[in-house]
């Protein structure tokens, strides 16, 4: 089941998030001499680079569960805090990626389970809202 966002809010960082017909992409730039894939993106005025689309799926590399409210700076979430799950996700192919866990039990993730990009609401210190990013497992993966 594709998650979409009624009417999402603005991005938590310029020039990170793209929607195209609907459905949220993460954006990257690519080195022109070499075909590196990185992200965040550089800026959109670094010649050495273009910008790309990365995938929508992928592989769930590692992971690990914060259990405790990050410090502040950088940290920019509201004071109420609840344990999440962040791991790296192989998008194959092009990189490996840091990224919040959502839509599943702690108990239930491992290594190489099938996960999807979806859109992630998130409420700053200050009550701004903004729309981040996560992986959630693909329905049906038996992995």
């Amino acid at each position: 089941m594709q998650q979409h966002l009624e009417t999402p809010a603005p991005a938590i960082a310029d020039d990170l998030l793209e929607w195209t017909g609907g459905e949220l992409r993460l954006v990257a730039s690519r080195e022109r001499a070499g075909g590196r894939i990185v992200f965040p993106p550089r800026a959109i005025d670094d010649d050495r680079f273009d910008c790309v689309l990365l995938g929508t799926h992928g592989k769930l590399w590692s992971w690990t569960i914060q259990r405790f409210r990050p410090k502040s700076p950088p940290y920019a979430g509201p004071d109420a805090f609840e344990p999440y799950a962040v791991g790296y996700v192989e998008l194959a192919g092009e990189l490996v990626i840091e990224a919040r866990l959502t839509g599943i039990d702690f108990a239930e993730l491992r290594i190489g389970m099938a996960l999807r990009l979806v859109p992630l609401p998130f409420t700053l210190a200050s009550g701004v809202d903004r729309t981040t990013f996560a992986f959630t497992p693909v329905e049906g993966d038996v992995a």
